[in-house]
């Protein structure tokens, strides 16, 4: 029950925390909870510091509940097991130990040292998906990628004429505007720019933090005037090639908040965007490109699950575009299996979230 109100306070901070994992802390002592508390912020205090902060002077004999692992290092914030060794606690439940070399059991080993009973796994499953994002970030030095798309039943994501808005109700688009939140990083192709303009920003009703914005763009045809160049409600990154003249960069000079990374390959790949991402701190990455985008995650299998809304809709024809554009793989043997995850009905639509299956 307890690691359950912990984990429950880390969920909440999803998507705050990056590079840093969410993490949620809760104290008791006497079948009470005395102090509780989540990591809101990098550079923040950590939750630990929060639960025992507001424990006080009844800290003492009292036993902790963290979803991860405690930290032994000094980084932006002090360790948080000297903290807790300090504090006079004298039993620490772990929901799952950390993979972060830095930490790796150390925290624990510390804790053991020091006379406190630790024990390890309680709620792990639940721990292992609320960390999974920063888990493959640690691993892979690249962020968790999300694809996401709304279709009609038969796959179609617009008309032959181009058309798409809106072939999924409200009660999605808000869904959706949940999601961009959450992430660090929200990423488009150029020809999503061109003809559809879109702001990219994550519009909740009492406030919301808009992500980071990301254009793959070979070429760099993205227009001066587009939204995501002008409004200065969030970073734009701009990918383009080694082929892209200085003058050609030279245009976006004058926009705040607009960063150009031209990079050595002739053509912008999924690979290097996602390297230079994670080198940058980037943890969590929505795409919501078109088809064609779409298309060179799905080539490199560099995704980590895949959201897709459905409408009760039938658009047909040979020329409305799919989700997934290109050749796609020659034989079902080749394609990506995926496992579902969850499947809910949000308002008239059905959404999916499916992962990539593990062998």
């Amino acid at each position: 029950m307890y690691m359950k109100m912990a984990l429950n306070l880390a969920q909440e901070v999803a998507g705050q925390t990056s590079p840093n994992p969410p993490v949620g802390a809760v104290v008791v002592k006497d079948g009470e909870v005395i102090g509780f508390g989540a990591h809101l912020k990098a550079g923040g205090p950590h939750a630990e510091v929060h639960a025992i902060n507001m424990a006080g002077e009844r800290v003492k004999g009292a036993t902790i509940y963290v979803t991860l692992e405690p930290c032994s290092h000094y980084g932006k914030t002090p360790p948080c097991a000297e903290l807790i060794v300090k504090s006079g606690i004298k039993r620490c439940v772990v929901a799952v130990k950390d993979v972060n070399d830095l930490v790796a059991g150390k925290g624990i080993a510390l804790l053991q040292e020091s006379g406190i009973e630790v024990e390890v796994g309680v709620l792990e499953e639940e721990a292992l998906k609320v960390n999974e994002a920063f888990f493959h970030y640690v691993r892979t030095k690249m962020p968790y990628v999300t694809l996401k798309t709304a279709a009609s039943l038969d796959g179609k994501t617009a008309t032959h004429t181009g058309e798409s808005k809106w072939i999924t109700g409200s009660e999605a688009r808000v869904d959706v505007h949940r999601d961009r939140h959450k992430h660090d990083a929200i990423l488009v192709g150029v020809n999503t720019v061109i003809q559809d303009n879109p702001s990219l920003t994550a519009r909740i009703p009492g406030g919301s933090r808009n992500p980071l914005r990301i254009i793959m763009d070979t070429r760099l045809n993205t227009p001066e005037d587009a939204v995501i160049v002008t409004d200065q409600k969030a970073e734009t990154w701009i990918f383009t090639s080694n082929a892209v003249s200085d003058e050609k960069i030279e245009r976006f000079a004058n926009h705040e908040g607009v960063r150009i990374f031209r990079l050595e390959e002739e053509e912008v790949t999924v690979e290097t965007v996602l390297r230079t991402l994670g080198e940058k701190g980037i943890m969590t990455l929505y795409v919501e490109g078109g088809a064609a985008i779409h298309a060179s995650f799905l080539e490199a299998k560099l995704f980590n699950q895949v959201i897709l809304y459905f409408a009760p809709k039938l658009i047909g024809g040979r020329e409305a575009p799919t989700v997934f554009a290109g050749r796609g793989f020659a034989s079902i043997e080749e394609s990506m299996e995926l496992v579902i995850e969850t499947f809910e009905k949000i308002g008239p639509d059905l959404k999916i979230v499916a992962k990539p299956k593990v062998v």
